[in-house]
């Protein structure tokens, strides 16, 4: 089994899950590491394609966490992983840079293409582990769910490792939660015995997560959650400390904020102490 696997399968056999982080910077990096490290809990860092190119690339990306890794004294599991890589070429990068996991996001493409070009990133990959998503998990509350029989077909033809469908879930913030279609997560646990991965974990209840993990959900991505707390805090730092020019005060008045929410997210998802 590849090493990043047994990683996700103990949170899968278990019932636990691990948080994936999304990263932007290295101060996010950092506090993510730091605060991980305190509640032992395995974290997989996850980089979109953009993320990737705003912090100068993925070899870049890959040399700051090894970094930070050493520098800090980091001894849980940590996984780098590219989030929703929109081409066979894109995840290529990303695993040409030793990344430890890669997503490959076709999920616009019709079922055939989507196995195609999943098996093609799975051959490239080798022991690195690849995720693939089905049915479209959009930026809003336009919702495109799988079914069953798509997932079985996939499930068939394509090698995937851990597998997100869209279950009734999206990304961003919600002003209502969504409805997530728990009937269907079953059928697809007792039917694809891969571990699930649950994206748009932003404002779902714990509740609600908690489920999700009984019926296979190893791994649950959260973002757009440290984002609003991010910019909350340091809106706030800047409009009580308006002289304040120096940038590791601007930048690092939103660490509190940032650990508070890594924190919650680990208690919920049991995976503390699991690293």
């Amino acid at each position: 089994m590849k090493k990043t696997a047994r990683i996700i399968y103990d949170a899968y056999f278990n019932k636990y899950a691990i948080p994936q982080f999304n990263i932007n910077n290295l101060e996010w990096t950092k506090y993510i590491l730091e605060e991980c490290q305190m509640l032992k809990s395995p974290v997989i860092l996850g980089v979109s394609q953009n993320a990737a190119r705003y912090m100068g690339g993925y070899i870049t990306v890959r040399n700051l966490v090894d970094g930070l890794i050493k520098d800090l004294n980091i001894t849980i599991p940590v996984v780098l992983h590219l989030d929703h890589g929109k081409s066979y070429e894109e995840a290529e990068k990303a695993i040409n840079a030793k990344f430890d996991s890669v997503m490959i996001d076709v999920s616009d493409s019709d079922i055939e293409d989507n196995i195609k070009i999943t098996n093609m990133v799975v051959k490239k990959a080798k022991n690195i582990v690849v995720e693939s998503e089905i049915g479209k998990i959009k930026n809003n509350s336009d919702i495109d769910k799988t079914d069953l029989d798509t997932v079985l077909l996939f499930d068939k033809k394509a090698k995937f490792d851990t597998l997100a469908p869209a279950i009734g879930n999206f990304h961003g913030l919600k002003k209502v939660e969504p409805q997530l279609d728990f009937d269907l997560l079953e059928s697809i646990y007792k039917s694809c015995k891969k571990p699930l991965v649950l994206h748009g974990g932003t404002n779902i209840s714990g509740d609600s997560l908690k489920k999700c993990i009984t019926y296979g959900v190893a791994k649950i991505n959260f973002n757009t959650e440290l984002q609003d707390a991010w910019a909350k805090a340091i809106k706030e730092f800047i409009k009580n400390n308006p002289n304040v020019i120096d940038p590791r005060k601007i930048i690092g008045s939103g660490e509190a904020s940032i650990k508070e929410v890594v924190a919650t997210k680990i208690n919920i998802l049991g995976s503390a102490n699991r690293g």
